[in-house]
């Protein structure tokens, strides 16, 4: 099993680990920060560093599968090609720093946080997501028209109103009571453990505006203030029910801090 750290501090950047193993599909840790493909959430990049200063470059994490091809509790970190050497060196046991490309994984967490406050200005279920660190994309159930500006427009209005989001749990009874909380048509919440992670946007405090609140494994900024300048490039249909979302930066919002 990984320990995925980021679950509860998606701030982290950068932990100290154990080599659990290493084989033709890359290196498992038994803890982490970096987030494994998922929920349509682009899989983190970043290093290994190595005792004397060595580093392992790390394309991209995967969720480990069984012998059925389902995701297993390990995740795992994908080398980037070329690092024969380091990687014939690594054994088992051996000690690692797992640091993330944080410029990177902040552009995916405000980007995620943007698609939510999507969610809640189209209400309609979600039957497609991607997240990447340059756009984003939403496909939503539904036959009406969506408007570019109004939508770029409502989002501009609830990143700067500064809705502060909430990471939280609810049982899978709770869940099953109120199945209308999970917005997308393709991807469950993962379930086994009793409980299934949610982000609330919003509407934790006395006084405060309900935004959204779904479940989702994803990592996310603290505040929508957070996430910057992002605008609708491009809304297509798909088919004849669905409409496609398309979200990019805005002049400068890439690089935000």
């Amino acid at each position: 099993m990984t320990d995925d750290l980021f679950r509860a501090d998606a701030y982290l950047r950068s932990c100290d680990a154990r080599i659990v193993r290493i084989d033709d599909a890359g290196i498992v840790l038994d803890r982490t920060v970096f987030y494994p493909l998922g929920g349509g959430q682009a899989g983190d990049s970043g290093v290994l560093a190595l005792a004397g200063g060595r580093e392992i470059v790390i394309a991209d994490t995967r969720k480990a599968k069984d012998a059925e091809g389902q995701p297993t509790d390990e995740f795992i970190h994908v080398p980037a090609p070329g690092q024969d050497e380091l990687l014939a060196a690594l054994e088992p046991g051996g000690a690692v720093t797992a640091r993330i490309d944080w410029e990177r994984r902040h552009r995916l967490m405000r980007f995620h946080t943007a698609t939510h406050l999507l969610c809640h200005l189209v209400p309609v279920p979600v039957n497609g997501c991607s997240i990447t660190p340059e756009y984003a994309r939403l496909d939503f159930h539904m036959t009406d028209p969506l408007d570019k500006d109004s939508l770029t427009a409502g989002l501009a209005r609830l990143v700067e109103a500064a809705h502060p989001l909430t990471v939280g749990a609810i049982t899978d009874e709770e869940l099953d009571a109120n199945p209308a909380l999970v917005k997308s048509m393709s991807v469950q919440p993962p379930r086994g453990t009793g409980t299934v992670r949610t982000i609330r946007i919003g509407g934790a405090g006395e006084g405060q505006a309900a935004i959204d609140f779904q479940p989702c494994g994803g990592t996310h900024v603290a505040n929508t203030a957070e996430i910057g300048a992002v605008v609708v490039t491009k809304i297509e249909k798909k088919s004849a029910s669905s409409r496609r979302v398309v979200l990019g930066w805005g002049p400068q919002a890439a690089t935000a801090a």
